[in-house]
């Protein structure tokens, strides 16, 4: 090894090196999901970030999302989709798909990347435990000949009523790392899709997690000129999404966020998935590669 490329890695260790002890035994929740779930070098890199993670000593939980992979199962079968503010219309079939992908294959293709770059991963639904207790999401729809609501009925698509976090609590406290996939059960026995995002924001509450990581296709939370933002305050949130610098999907993201402030976790980011080792450059590095919200 040439001596500058030694030095280099030396100096990264060492600044990484008082990151590592802040956060021992500190439970770091994390959302899978996007690029990062689908380009393969970023699939090894993310396990691989997991598992160093565990080795130093925090207790990184995964939260994942899967829409894109239900929407090609369900193509394949021939089985139409209806979207409702960005929610998936879920009958019964589709539910049933949906448990099917979310809950088998993208669940154990997660854990067993994780398994072979030597972690010891356990896969999990918000059923088993029965710990995701969810309620059924409604819309209502303004019909503006009548000037009157109707309600929307989005099948089998839920909310987090609750979490019980003891089966969770039981594999973080171990050698394990849980990998969890965002479906929970109504009173009603039925199962419900939940959006990954307010799965890991609610399991972040509920854990006392230190941090609450989100992963996204972009570069973070950007300005107007498209610059990132970062450092930012439940406050400023508030005020980025009323001038509008905040829009579209990165509303619910960050709303997500602010409520897991507001619960307890100490930081959020926001970080870009398309980067390889994101998670580990915005853990122990001191530039990070995203949006840091803290509460304050």
């Amino acid at each position: 090894m040439k001596k500058n490329a030694a030095h280099q890695i030396a100096h990264i260790l060492t600044e990484a090196l008082p990151y590592i002890q802040k956060f021992q035994n500190k439970t770091i929740v994390i959302k899978y999901g996007g690029n990062a779930m689908v380009d393969e070098s970023l699939k090894q890199g993310f396990a691989r970030d997991i598992v160093l993670m565990k080795l130093v000593g925090l207790n990184p939980v995964v939260v994942h999302g899967g829409g894109p992979q239900i929407g090609n199962v369900l193509e394949k079968i021939g089985k139409s989709t209806e979207f409702v503010d960005g929610m998936r219309v879920t009958d019964s079939e589709t539910m049933d798909v949906v448990e099917m992908v979310l809950g088998g294959l993208v669940n154990k293709q997660i854990v067993n990347l994780i398994n072979q770059q030597g972690g010891k991963a356990i896969g999990l639904t918000g059923k088993d435990g029965n710990f995701i207790h969810a309620r059924k999401i409604q819309r209502k729809s303004l019909d503006p000949e009548f000037k009157s609501s109707e309600i929307i009925d989005l099948g089998h698509v839920g909310e987090v009523s609750s979490i019980d976090p003891s089966v969770v609590d039981m594999l973080v406290h171990s050698d394990f790392i849980p990998v969890i996939a965002p479906i929970g059960v109504g009173e009603d026995g039925f199962s419900y899709n939940i959006n990954a995002d307010l799965v890991a924001g609610k399991v972040a509450e509920t854990l006392g997690a230190e941090k609450l990581i989100l992963l996204t296709n972009t570069a973070g939370i950007l300005d107007k000129k498209n610059q990132l933002l970062t450092g930012l305050s439940v406050q400023d949130i508030d005020t980025l999404i009323e001038d509008g610098t905040i829009n579209g999907g990165m509303i619910p993201k960050t709303l997500c966020a602010t409520d897991a402030l507001k619960a307890g976790v100490n930081t959020v980011h926001i970080i870009d998935g398309r980067v390889e080792h994101a998670v580990l450059l915005e853990l122990f590095t001191d530039e990070g590669v995203g949006t840091l919200l803290k509460r304050r």
